[in-house]
């Protein structure tokens, strides 16, 4: 079975990540909360009963407006999605035995930046 997750707009990426667990612990258990909060959103819209039990292959394609951060800050933001997948019971949790592989694009789309996840159970 293969199920599909978009995200509307950007995730924070690494710089991010540092710059809100620099600045205090409260910032980045706020910015932790507040993104995973969103995810979690459009995870109930979409991938609502959805509970999958074998190991999954995830790709993710993150579309950005521009070519501002760099490919590897970008895919960062994975945790936060793996993240809001365990918390959401859309997957069991996001260990070895339970993401069996995973891929990552950086495409650009400067009208409509968004992360697509591809979840594939294997």
């Amino acid at each position: 079975m293969k199920y599909t997750l978009v995200i509307k707009g950007r995730v924070p990426g690494l710089n991010e990540i540092i710059t809100a667990n620099r600045s205090s612990k409260f910032e980045a258990a706020k910015q932790k909360k507040d993104v995973e909060g969103m995810i979690l959103w459009y995870i109930r819209e979409q991938l609502k009963g959805v509970n999958i039990e074998r190991p999954v292959k995830l790709t993710h394609f993150f579309y950005e407006p521009n070519k501002r951060r760099d490919k590897d800050n970008i895919s960062a933001a994975k945790k936060f999605i793996w993240d809001a997948l365990v918390r959401s019971g859309v997957l069991k949790n996001d260990g070895w035995d339970e993401i069996h592989d995973f891929r990552d694009y950086v495409l650009l789309d400067q009208v409509e930046p968004r992360v697509v996840v591809e979840i594939e159970e294997v």
